[in-house]
């Protein structure tokens, strides 16, 4: 395959061990691969056969982001009356009869609308949260929506298994068979998951959450995942309700539930942690357990302001996820990294988080607690997961550091987008899918529940 260079760029953000950033940088990737990094001048001395070009002048070209919590079927259901000023419990049960009519077609398409915000935005791989499974909605819907739009896909086959009846928050008519949820994990790991290096697709295990499963689901789930070698994903500490409801249904604080049943450990990812106490930070930080930090959700629910500076500092591994985009409404990745720096500077003071400290969580923090140490950083034999930003637009124009820029003056979406060194992104619109279409069935999906409701 043909040599592509990327030259010119104002600065290459590598998120590297060293955290280089090079002036006046270059790129070259061949076959999904970056193969050199260095100024332009460098790479002009070493390249000696013919190859591609793109002009990086007047950008910033930083490694992929990451987003690592996501609802994407939840992309239909933004700003909906009667849950715009709801806390998380009360906001879940309005919602959860509209999620009850999803057919695959609107879980596609949701999924798709999902994905191409995203990858707008500057994302090259995200993981989703699938956990409810109506009227024949299966995983396969919402990998199937992701070859479409191109960028690495980490799908959790989630589940509810504890209804209104037996004490749990989602109705009855959502709740699955713990068995039928096992079996259906096997099945989509089987045949969806891909270990190598460079793969597009891995699957993970995702209970909902401990008040809509039962403690032996959430047991089994972990001895399954930890059986076929994948990635373990649920919520916790999201909010006081959520701890509230972990001291009465179990007796403990939801670190020591999850601790209790083995889910802890580097081949773990809690998402929110909100309501984290000073020994669960400790627990997480000592046993490696990966935290997808999600601000804008966070703050649109009222669940409160992670203990995100004390995590960092404790050693525990934290990536940004934008949430689903009915809490969050909206999926844009660096602008939930701003958001986490932000927020972290209004109770802890402006040097409480600096904007590359949260450029790093969007990037390499993401892709290591997705168990991706093939993607992240942009270096030799990295996977070319690239973004080029334009600092000269607009938005950005006017900024001397461009680095910090990109999260105090942030550029309103990427310029191009690079995953497995294929464009998805390029000139800010779609490369691979389109924009068209996409709307469309979101459309057409979105009348349909409309009427329903």
């Amino acid at each position: 395959m043909t040599l592509t260079v990327i030259r010119n760029a104002d600065v290459i953000v590598t998120m590297d061990d060293r955290r280089r950033e090079i002036a006046d940088g270059a790129l070259a990737f061949r076959d999904g691969v970056i193969e050199a990094v260095g100024t332009t001048a460098e790479l002009a001395m070493l390249v000696r056969e013919t190859y591609d070009v793109i002009d990086a002048t007047g950008c910033v070209v930083t490694p992929g982001l990451v987003n690592t919590h996501h609802h994407l079927y939840q992309s239909l259901t933004r700003a909906l009356p009667g849950a715009i000023n709801a806390s998380l419990f009360d906001w879940l049960k309005r919602l959860y009869p509209i999620w009850a009519r999803y057919t695959p077609d609107d879980v596609f398409a949701a999924t798709q609308l999902g994905l191409a915000e995203l990858a707008l935005s500057g994302c090259t791989m995200s993981s989703d949260h699938l956990y409810l499974f109506p009227n024949g909605v299966t995983l396969d819907d919402t990998i199937a929506a992701a070859q479409g739009i191109g960028i690495r896909f980490h799908p959790t086959r989630g589940s509810m298994s504890v209804g209104e009846s037996a004490g749990g928050l989602p109705p009855d008519s959502l709740v699955e068979r713990e068995d039928a949820i096992l079996n259906d994990c096997i099945r989509v790991i089987d045949r969806f998951h891909d270990a190598t290096d460079g793969a597009m697709v891995r699957v993970g295990v995702a209970p909902c959450s401990p008040f809509s499963v039962s403690r032996e689901l959430m047991r089994d789930a972990a001895l399954l995942a930890r059986d076929k070698r994948v990635m373990l994903h649920t919520h916790l500490a999201e909010d006081a309700d959520d701890v509230a409801f972990s001291l009465e249904r179990f007796g403990c604080r939801p670190g020591q539930y999850a601790e209790e049943l083995g889910w802890t450990g580097p081949d773990v990812w809690h998402a929110h942690c909100v309501q984290l106490d000073a020994q669960e930070i400790d627990l997480l930080a000592r046993t490696k357990t990966g935290v997808a930090h999600c601000p804008c959700s966070n703050c649109r629910l009222g669940s409160g302001i992670a203990p995100l500076r004390a995590m960092v500092a404790q050693g525990v591994p934290v990536g940004i996820g934008v949430d689903g985009s009915a809490s969050s409404d909206s999926g844009h990745l660096l602008l939930e990294a701003r958001q986490a720096m932000l927020l972290q500077r209004a109770v802890g003071g402006p040097t409480a988080f600096d904007p590359r400290d949260a450029l790093f969580l969007a990037t390499r923090g993401g892709a290591q607690i997705l168990g991706r140490p093939d993607c992240g950083s942009l270096e030799p034999s990295k996977r070319a997961d690239i973004v080029l930003w334009d600092m000269a637009d607009i938005p950005s124009a006017g900024a001397w550091d461009k680095v910090a820029a990109l999260l105090l003056a942030p550029p309103s979406g990427a310029r191009d987008v690079f995953v497995e060194g294929r464009a998805v992104v390029r000139d800010g619109d779609l490369a691979q899918a389109s924009r068209h279409d996409i709307l469309r069935a979101a459309d057409r999906s979105l009348a349909r529940l409309m009427e329903a409701a």
